[in-house]
């Protein structure tokens, strides 16, 4: 029997794992709060593996935001570490983000050195550094950096998208490319790591690579939709994709090198894109 707590109440991911893995036998999951400090109090020594998904998500520019940042996504997830390893854990498990690298790197292969860009994608690296230095032969770490996630009920860009794509019947049809994660696939990839008992840096990503024309596209086919794509505003679209955020989060690149999110031969993405956009609108 796998004991896993999950450190961080009511988070998309980590509520969306626990149902998840309500198929599989042999999975005991508890979830904590780490808002008030009482988990400081909490027996973490039952748990073969802590699943960290306590944070802060999005990057607010708010220099107030500063210092909430660093001690929520770095200094809780090292402290939360170091407890779970003094407590006898096995592994502790991180959820960290491409952010780390920065929007400047459109393709991030192996080499790339990560270039974060705000103090979100910054706390989520510092997190990455002081956590694999708990790494020992007694207690492995894993970070996950994923990029953008989306499923059903998730937050952030997809659900902006999604709803214009409910709404539009025009769309640019700039032939960007993205790096993306369904949810369910990124579940099968975490139950992976825990099965294995995995240590390291990992990059899981869907096995396409998705234009957001082509999301928007496939979106509207679910509601019965035919969005016609036109490419009179491309050469408009791309100059400010590589110079303004907002255009950038539409219209830019941002791509893992596939070899990076290859896992042992293991087949993780139980759900290609088209299912997936099924699955997150139905």
């Amino acid at each position: 029997m796998n004991k896993i707590l999950i450190t961080g109440a009511n988070s998309y991911i980590g509520t969306s794992f626990e149902e998840y893995m309500k198929k599989y036998s042999g999975y005991i999951i508890d979830t904590i709060d780490m808002i008030d400090g009482s988990w400081r109090e909490y027996d973490f020594s039952k748990y073969d593996t802590v699943f960290h998904v306590a944070g802060l998500a999005h990057a607010n520019p708010n220099p107030e935001m500063k210092e909430k940042y660093y001690k929520v996504n770095t200094d809780l997830a090292v402290e939360t570490a170091e407890y779970a390893k003094k407590s006898g854990v096995k592994q502790f498990i991180f959820m960290s983000s491409i952010i780390a690298y920065g929007s400047k790197n459109c393709y991030i292969d192996e080499n790339t050195i990560p270039c974060p860009e705000n103090f979100y994608g910054d706390s989520k690296l510092q997190a990455d550094l002081r956590l694999q230095k708990l790494q020992d032969d007694k207690f492995n770490v894993v970070s996950i950096r994923p990029p953008m996630i989306y499923g059903k009920g998730s937050k952030g860009n997809y659900p902006r998208l999604a709803g214009l794509a409910r709404k539009t019947p025009v769309f640019p049809s700039l032939n960007n490319q993205r790096s993306m994660l369904h949810i369910e696939n990124l579940c099968e990839f975490i139950k992976l790591m825990i099965d294995n008992n995995e240590q390291g840096i990992f990059y899981p990503q869907n096995k396409e690579y998705v234009s957001t024309a082509e999301l928007v596209k496939t979106v509207g086919a679910v509601y019965g939709k035919k969005i016609r794509l036109i490419g009179v505003f491309n050469f408009i679209l791309k100059p400010l994709s590589r110079k303004i955020t907002v255009f950038n989060k539409l219209f830019g690149d941002l791509v893992y090198d596939k070899k990076m999110s290859d896992y042992k031969g293991y087949s993780y993405c139980v759900n290609d894109f088209e299912e997936s956009i099924k699955r997150t609108e139905c």
